[in-house]
């Protein structure tokens, strides 16, 4: 029997999934402070903060404790030439960094995890935004992170912050231009569609589907009666899907169909349009049934299973944003210099990009179930983050 208090691993062998890799990225951070006045290497800071962020801390001064506590383990691996920095030393350096340079940081992780699924299957972006609100003040409004979550990948590919909610549309655009969409399926909620957006998609050789709301009234209206018709139904494609969850029974209905000459007659202007698209999903809990329905256009109508993966993977940008709130406490975290408060969410999804590579021999936990075994066993989950080399 294991003498430590939790028994976990890093999935796979550490020389596959190169973990200590981080470490060399995280050190190709460029420093833009004056060289004769440092007494901290940024280096260390990005790498103490970001250890003890898997650690169950989430304030600056929390970091600075837990530096001080495990300062003599840490020296091992990191240069510390002054001891451990202040936490408004931490937070100074921070904020110095470029959050560009930050998500190189993660994209360059991304892209050593590889993909998780049959390549055959085309890579799905789901794009969703979140507001910060602990980075809201009388001056300003909260940072609005729109976020592109690879679904193959199960991780963060690429973010955009804009000031307020109200400018997602430009984060999206942005967003758009920074990945390589040819041949991938973009999801977006109702906020996305919008026609200059499908238009850079489809300029981009990628496909879409999008959800549809009443902020687009009249192709709302005119889709949901389509796809509600019964006599039209039965000539559509019909998936259907029931699974346990959440205590209860969830059961979704797909419903597709490539019958758009109708609507491309009535809504001009959407690019590539080839199908549209219904999931109604009923959930039995309780000796009660709820249910609701959404209604999507798309340009991919050859298989309803590629549908149905689209709409069923969105799921997974939500859940990043509720693990962010509920395991990590974001919105609670009252950071108000706007760089630092965009590395730190960014360092959030690198942590849980992390996290999901570890794994326990006994049984699937939680995040938050994670960073406590790896707060209570420090030692034990360094030397496996660290693996076959020292950062120094």
């Amino acid at each position: 029997m294991s003498d430590k208090i939790f028994d976990f691993e890093i999935i796979e062998d550490i020389e596959e999934t190169k973990m200590g890799e981080i470490i060399d990225f995280i050190s190709q951070i460029g420093d833009t402070r004056c060289q004769g006045k440092i007494k901290h290497k940024l280096t260390d800071i990005v790498i103490l903060t970001l250890l003890a962020m898997l650690a169950n801390v989430e304030y600056w001064t929390q970091v600075e404790d837990f530096g001080n506590y495990y300062e003599r383990i840490l020296k091992k691996y990191l240069e510390l030439p002054n001891g451990i920095p202040s936490h408004d030393t931490i937070q100074r350096v921070i904020s110095t960094i470029s959050p560009e340079a930050m998500q190189g940081v993660v994209n360059r992780w991304n892209r050593l995890l590889g993909e998780k699924e049959d390549e055959k299957l085309k890579k799905i972006f789901n794009i969703d935004g979140k507001t910060m609100r602990g980075s809201k003040n009388k001056d300003k409004e909260a940072l609005h992170v729109m976020t592109a979550y690879s679904q193959n990948d199960r991780v963060c590919s690429s973010q955009e912050t804009v000031e307020g909610k109200g400018r997602e549309i430009a984060g999206i655009m942005q967003l758009l231009e920074n990945l390589k969409i040819r041949n991938c399926i973009i999801t977006i909620d109702a906020i996305g569609t919008q026609k200059k957006i499908v238009e850079k998609i489809a300029g981009e050789g990628g496909d879409y589907c999008l959800a549809l709301k009443k902020n687009q009234q009249d192709l709302y209206e005119d889709v949901s009666e389509y796809m509600n018709d019964r006599d039209f139904q039965r000539g559509m494609k019909y998936y259907k899907t029931v699974e346990k969850a959440r205590g209860g029974i969830e059961t979704r209905e797909y419903y597709m169909t490539d019958n758009t000459k109708w609507l491309n007659k009535r809504h001009t202007g959407w690019k590539k349009l080839k199908g549209i698209g219904m999931c109604k999903l009923s959930i039995e809990k309780g000796g009660e049934v709820t249910s609701h329905t959404r209604y999507y256009i798309m340009s991919i109508t050859e298989e309803i299973s590629e549908f149905a993966r689209a709409v069923r993977g969105h799921w997974g940008i939500e859940s990043l944003h509720w693990v962010l709130d509920v395991v990590f406490r974001e919105d609670s975290n009252r950071t108000l210099n706007r760089t630092a408060a965009k590395n730190l969410n960014i360092l959030r999804k690198l942590s849980i990009n992390i996290l999901k590579e570890l794994t326990y021999r006994k049984e699937n936990m939680s995040y938050k179930r994670k960073r406590l075994a790896v707060s209570m066993d420090f030692r034990n989950f360094l030397m496996q983050f660290t693996g076959l080399k020292n950062w120094n």
